[in-house]
């Protein structure tokens, strides 16, 4: 049995489905050669709203613990 690479791409989850469903021929290959990879410029611009809700909801948190306890 041939060692199997690791992916980078975060779908080792679904290769063990694969992996463990796969008839016994061996012909089933949902990803084939083809990788998902998403730019980095592309992540981090579409991250942005979501660092943005994460500030303010720590300086909600924050108002709600002064109110609450009176800190």
């Amino acid at each position: 049995m041939a060692p199997k690479e690791t992916e980078t791409c975060g779908r080792c989850a679904m290769s063990s489905v694969v992996d463990t469903t796969e008839s016994d021929d061996g012909d089933r290959d949902p990803y084939g050669d083809a990788r998902i990879e998403v730019p980095e410029d592309e992540m981090r611009r579409v991250a942005v709203p979501q660092i943005l809700l994460g500030r303010v909801k720590g300086k909600l948190d924050e108002v709600a613990t002064r109110l609450t306890y009176g800190r």
